[in-house]
């Protein structure tokens, strides 16, 4: 954890982010991205595809906040692993033009309803760079491949919950704290219909872990509600 310099506290930014699921040879998968070392949060972390919400995806949106926040975490999940959830005619080879382009030249419609909201967490108030970051869960389409895009993310893997959290533990992989519980929270299911019917199901509580410093550095405290199993995490 990076605390801000001089102690002042850094508003949150939207930002929205997608767990892309499927059924594996294993059971229930996730895509998941390495993200690229010169970024200068969660640099080289394993992560869910996603990003902040631009002034674009608020003005499709109609400037509604939520929808807004919808429409970046289908434009983070293009531009990130190349996969358009939308309805409408799709050209299903690689397609390297910008989203709201390819929305409008092949008369795309954001499947915003498509995406079930699965979290919603805010960076601790502690550090210096802070979102606003809503978790939707989808099915990934059965007619589109999944890829990472070589320059925000550097790798992308199909991977099972259990999997992506004992390679964590195991140090293979840099797993921040927010996917670490949320990769736990989908390894409840099975299924991906069974991961998408428990987040419908879910109430969905707002986290904004508060630190909790110790003799050997911060644990953070989230609300027992939320569904993860306890109030204190060690970073």
């Amino acid at each position: 954890m990076q605390p801000s310099s001089d102690g002042e506290i850094v508003a949150a930014r939207p930002a929205a982010t997608v767990l892309l699921v499927r059924d594996g040879p294993e059971g229930l998968q996730v895509f998941m991205v390495v993200r690229h070392h010169k970024i200068d949060f969660a640099s080289g972390a394993l992560v869910f595809p996603g990003g902040k919400v631009e002034p674009e995806d608020v003005a499709l949106a109609g400037g509604d906040v939520e929808r807004a926040a919808r429409v970046a975490a289908i434009r983070e999940t293009y531009e990130e692993c190349g996969v358009m959830l939308a309805r409408g005619t799709l050209a299903l080879a690689a397609d390297p033009r910008p989203f709201r382009e390819r929305l409008e030249a092949e008369k795309l419609e954001p499947a915003l309803d498509a995406l079930t909201p699965f979290a919603h967490w805010i960076t601790p108030p502690i550090l210096a760079k802070r979102f606003d970051t809503r978790f939707y869960i989808v099915a990934a389409p059965a007619d589109q491949t999944a890829a990472h895009d070589g320059s925000e993310a550097v790798d992308s893997v199909w991977i099972e919950p259990a999997r992506a959290i004992r390679e964590g533990a195991e140090g293979r992989r840099t797993l921040v704290l927010a996917t670490r519980l949320n990769l736990e929270l989908l390894g409840q299911s099975a299924t991906a219909a069974e991961a998408i019917s428990a987040a419908r199901a879910r109430r969905i509580v707002t986290i904004e872990p508060q630190p909790l410093k110790t003799e050997t550095g911060y644990r953070l405290t989230i609300p027992i509600e939320a569904g993860y199993g306890g109030p204190h995490f060690d970073v």
